[in-house]
């Protein structure tokens, strides 16, 4: 069922702040407008549409994302806008080292600072692994161009995103040495972000040559840094804080990452990568710690199907809401 479908079924008065709807394998996605509502009217609004659309044959799940301070029927972010258009603020997401779920982390914050009223936009900077097609769900998708810039592909939650994966074959290997994938990063960000108030790049793993062109080329206004517990990644988290110090970009705080795993079957939970590692790494080097993601099951089946946790409800969405909120009053400050 498409989104007309979808929306069909619905009363006059919900339908009319559905921005998107969708369907696949059975659950359906929608992204609902909740401006003027409080709490009590979103939780209203999201019950009388999992109680309409969940009674759909074939629908069995209903996924429902409340996005604040946009209009129905408005333009999403990312529409062509004149040069004169003030650029976004970049913040880089980087890590030392790869596996360590730095761009499952990047599509949900991106999640969760649109559903906090942030014009946000994707760029994924992993030139030989890029990931963000899948979290946001374009793959296949390709950007247009107007001019010498590219526009960016709109994702079914609304937030425009730029990706290698959306300018080469699926499953095509990119051989590239560091002056082509300057050149391809500076495609992506050099793009037509109309409205986007916050980009986050989407970093390779490393210290490497797309670092180097983003610090020299782009300067960020501040990089967040994500890692697992144990020492081994914290020894290469460390290494991408330098490289932010040395280009002098502030780095906004650390995430620790798979911290935690609780059994579906018993609920006990354990700890298998440690747990704290990165807190302590960040109190001793006085770097901000902004939160720590529990290792879920749940997170990773809905980063590969195209359906961030962030855009749903419950302790998962709620950790990486707090890693947005924490990113958010840091942009406050800097405005400040």
């Amino acid at each position: 069922m498409d989104q007309d479908g979808l929306k069909a079924r619905l009363p006059g008065s919900i339908a009319q702040r559905v921005q998107s709807a969708r369907m696949k394998d059975g659950v359906a996605t929608l992204v609902v407008g909740a401006d003027g509502l409080d709490a009590a009217g979103r939780q209203g609004l999201e019950a009388a549409i999992k109680d309409v659309i969940g009674g759909i044959e074939g629908v069995s799940e209903v996924r429902v994302a409340m996005m604040a301070d946009r209009a129905p029927g408005a333009e999403p972010a990312g529409s062509p806008a004149p040069e004169a258009a003030k650029k976004p603020i970049i913040i880089a997401v980087g890590s030392g080292k790869g596996g360590v779920g730095k761009s499952t982390l990047t599509g949900n914050l991106a999640v969760a600072l649109m559903r906090a009223g942030r014009k946000v936009g994707v760029v994924d900077a992993d030139i030989y692994g890029p990931s963000q097609p899948t979290i946001l769900a374009t793959k296949g998708e390709r950007p247009q161009a107007e001019g010498d810039k590219l526009v960016p592909v709109a994702s079914p939650l609304g937030i425009p995103m730029l990706s290698m994966g959306h300018l080469v074959e699926p499953g095509k290997a990119i051989a590239w040495r560091g002056p082509m994938a300057g050149n391809a990063l500076g495609q992506l960000i050099d793009a037509r972000w109309g409205d986007v108030e916050v980009l986050l790049v989407d970093l390779p793993p490393g210290t490497g040559d797309v670092q180097l062109t983003m610090l020299q080329r782009y300067k960020p206004a501040g990089a967040v840094i994500v890692s697992t517990p144990q020492d081994l990644a914290l020894i290469d988290a460390q290494r991408a804080a330098n490289l932010f110090e040395s280009g002098k970009v502030p780095i906004i705080g650390l995430v620790e990452n798979m911290a935690g795993y609780t059994c579906p079957h018993c609920g006990e939970t354990s700890d298998p990568f440690g747990r704290g590692g990165v807190e302590a790494a960040a109190e001793a080097t006085g770097i901000p710690f902004m939160g720590r993601i529990p290792l879920a099951l749940e997170i990773r089946q809905q980063a590969d199907a195209g359906t961030p946790t962030a855009a749903g409800e419950g302790p998962q969405a709620d950790a990486f809401a707090t890693i947005a909120a924490r990113l958010s009053d840091w942009l406050d400050g800097r405005a400040d």
